[in-house]
């Protein structure tokens, strides 16, 4: 059994870097980005709780912790690649389940298999929590994207990558996190000084608009 295999594993994820291959201002680990979707899904969540939903706190951070956890056998896909039809999304989510089983049935011992499996299975699943976590998840990927565009970054798939983020945080506008973050957040992120500031702001109101 080896367990110690999955401790060690953790440190990898901190080797593992998120839009491979492309030119970066900022590099952000897929370790980070798991925790930096954890504390997102948290306010996230606390949002949804103060309008009266019912939140299963334990369900939504293990969510969040290991959402991107089958990633270490895989690496990170690029969103317009891994999004670019249905079939490849599920060939992709196939190849993670499967590894992820293997690894888990080689290195945990059988008493806590079942709950691992369950632990590292996909989070997006149409439950409060698993839209919570599509939306912090999303978010993250807005503030990595708007961070290499704000600085200036040449790399057309940055905008391709904020414009397919911000679609996927507005199909969940019926929920009061998504309302505050669009009415609140949003508009401050917009306010901060960078170059291509007058086409993305009307990149993010045509988007918006849309998913009205």
């Amino acid at each position: 059994m080896g367990i110690h295999h999955y401790f060690k594993s953790l440190s990898d994820m901190e080797k593992l870097y998120r839009c491979p291959g492309k030119f970066l201002y900022n590099e952000h680990t897929v370790a980070a980005h798991s925790f930096k979707v954890t504390k997102i899904a948290q306010f996230l969540g606390t949002v949804e709780e103060y309008h009266g939903k019912k939140l299963n706190w334990k369900s939504l951070y293990e969510k969040a912790l290991n959402h991107d956890y089958p990633e270490i056998f895989t690496g990170d896909i690029k969103t317009p690649v891994k999004y670019a039809s249905s079939e490849l999304n599920r060939l992709f989510s196939e190849v993670e389940e499967e590894m992820t089983h293997k690894f888990v049935t080689q290195e945990f011992p059988a008493a806590f298999q079942d709950i691992y499996l369950e632990r590292f299975k996909e989070g997006k699943d149409g439950t409060l929590e698993g839209n919570i976590l599509s939306v912090a998840d999303k978010i993250d990927l807005l503030y990595e994207s708007f961070g290499e565009i704000q600085k200036g970054n040449p790399e057309p798939i940055f905008l391709e990558i904020y414009q397919e983020a911000l679609t996927t945080i507005v199909k969940f506008n019926e929920m009061d996190c998504v309302k505050f973050f669009l009415d609140s957040v949003l508009p401050d992120m917009l306010a901060e000084k960078f170059i291509p500031q007058s086409e993305l702001s009307k990149i993010t109101q045509s988007l918006i608009a849309d998913g009205d």
